[in-house]
């Protein structure tokens, strides 16, 4: 990734004090799944909303005062960041707390952080996105930004795939993209059930089977960490160059600018140096990075 980048990000979050959360308040909660939800918000402070702007990839400390704070990517389109919009799984107490918000309730964000995916290097290229469950989080933006500049870009093709048909996350998203001619989308569920009639099995091999073309292709992934392991061992076998193909990391964050150590993978830390990483910086990296 160019470091431009991330020097380009410190720029944009810079403030007094890094660490004070601005204040948002909820606008929307929606149930994507029996135990995931998606959580729309608005900047209070007028002239916060009105400069505020990210870029696909990027994510943000996102708090429930009292209960804690957790870092989730911004997931909402990045032309309209008037409304940001997270998408949590409930596993602990910060979660938990996000999942029980309701309408009008205030919350803290600090964002922002990391860097973000390449887009533009990637204009004239064919467009490979696999994303698994809550994984097509970070890819969401990514996909809402190549659909508005869809003339910019060849083929844009999702394969996605989720446990059962429930657990698929953005219903309304697939359905639209599924009627839509600007992207090709495969959906893959583990294991058959009634009243399913598109692929199964896992991500990886539906991937395989799929045999995409690695010529003027860009590939980008993310889901849970065993399918990213396997997916990019598939888009390898494919023949993908490492340098096109990507992925975002997920590690504990804390500070999100580098400071408290806690997200270091090798040399690089995630929330500066990531969560977008190609498999070309990553195959540099000593440690296992997944």
């Amino acid at each position: 990734m160019d470091k431009t980048n991330i020097v380009e990000s410190k720029h944009v979050m810079a403030k007094e004090n890094p660490y004070l959360p601005s204040v948002a308040v909820v606008k929307k909660t929606i149930k994507e799944t029996p135990n995931i939800i998606s959580v729309q918000v608005m900047l209070e402070d007028e002239s916060e909303r009105d400069s505020f702007s990210f870029k696909p990839g990027q994510v943000a400390q996102l708090s429930v005062f009292g209960s804690g704070e957790s870092t989730f990517v911004i997931n909402s389109p990045a032309s309209d960041p008037s409304m940001l919009q997270f998408t949590v799984m409930k596993v602990g107490v910060n979660t938990t707390a996000i999942s029980n918000l309701s309408p009008g309730e205030r919350v803290g964000i600090r964002a922002p952080l990391g860097n973000w995916f390449p887009c533009q290097a990637w204009e004239g290229k064919k467009i490979l996105i696999v994303g698994g469950g809550i994984g097509l989080a970070p890819l969401r933006p990514l996909i809402f930004h190549i659909l508005e500049n869809r003339k910019k870009y060849k083929d844009l093709t999702l394969l996605y795939a989720a446990k059962t048909p429930d657990d698929r996350c953005y219903k309304a998203d697939l359905k639209q993209w599924e009627a839509s001619k600007d992207i090709n989308l495969a959906q893959t569920i583990d294991t058959a059930c009634h009243g399913w009639d598109e692929e199964v099995g896992l991500c990886p091999h539906v991937l395989e089977k799929m045999k995409p073309s690695p010529e003027g292709t860009v590939a980008v992934t993310c889901g849970p960490p065993i399918m990213i392991k396997f997916t990019l061992e598939v888009l390898k076998k494919l023949n993908f160059d490492s340098s096109h193909v990507y992925t975002t990391l997920e590690r504990r964050m804390k500070c999100g600018v580098g400071k408290c150590g806690r997200c270091n993978i090798g040399e690089k830390f995630v929330c500066v140096d990531g969560p977008v990483f190609s498999l070309e910086e990553l195959e540099k990296i000593p440690e296992p990075f997944i």
